[in-house]
């Protein structure tokens, strides 16, 4: 299910500071998923240090074809388990830790985008103003891929289903911030915290995408 960001109206803009190593670990994985093609449920990935996976996991780096001369200044994005279905992706972030292991992480998910000029008539009211982006004749599915690591970096990539080409692809540091801050609060130092989703989001060291 498509939901809508009021967050993203407007925020289409290019933005070339960023990260470098975030920014590719990002665009591969946006790569990876627009291979499938739309309509896809959220999903969540680590950022391991791919230098020192490869120091840690030198099996598994080699059946995921990285080497020493690769690791250097680059992030491997592993897929963790499928989120629940029933759950808003903001949701599941609430009761996310990840393990010391784990630089980063990239969440995937799709949403409506209104033009600017729609900002002043969207209900207040969450669900009256998915209603009226669904009902809106110049809506627009965007994919979100967003990514943040425990340095502060961030970095975004979207994607329209009007212009479905690698070429259309927009990429900047700071278009989505609401969910790049509760990507970013999901690798603070554990304080109190009763969620038992950080099992699920433990760096388990699967298969890298792309």
């Amino acid at each position: 299910m498509t939901d809508f960001d009021p967050e993203l109206s407007g925020a289409l803009a290019d933005d070339l500071d960023a990260d470098p190593a975030l920014a590719s670990a990002v665009l591969e994985i946006e790569s990876h998923i627009a291979a499938d093609g739309w309509d896809q449920p959220a999903r969540l990935y680590a950022l391991v240090d791919t230098a020192a996976l490869v120091e840690r996991e030198p099996a598994l780096a080699a059946a995921m074809g990285l080497d020493s001369a690769s690791a250097q200044g680059s992030l491997t994005p592993i897929e963790q388990d499928q989120l629940r279905p029933d759950q808003p992706l903001e949701v599941a972030l609430e009761s996310i830790v990840w393990p010391p292991e784990v630089a980063g992480c990239a969440a995937v998910v799709e949403r409506l985008v209104l033009p600017p000029d729609a900002d002043p008539l969207i209900p207040a009211d969450p669900a009256s103003a998915e209603e009226f982006a669904r009902e809106h004749p110049d809506r627009q599915d965007v994919r979100i891929v967003a990514g943040v690591t425990r340095a502060g970096a961030t970095y975004c990539a979207l994607r329209l289903r009007a212009h479905d080409d690698d070429q259309s692809v927009v990429g900047g540091a700071d278009l989505v911030p609401g969910l790049l801050q509760l990507l970013g609060v999901t690798l603070d130092e554990p304080g109190d915290t009763s969620g038992d989703a950080s099992g699920d989001a433990s760096g388990d060291e699967g298969e890298k995408q792309g």
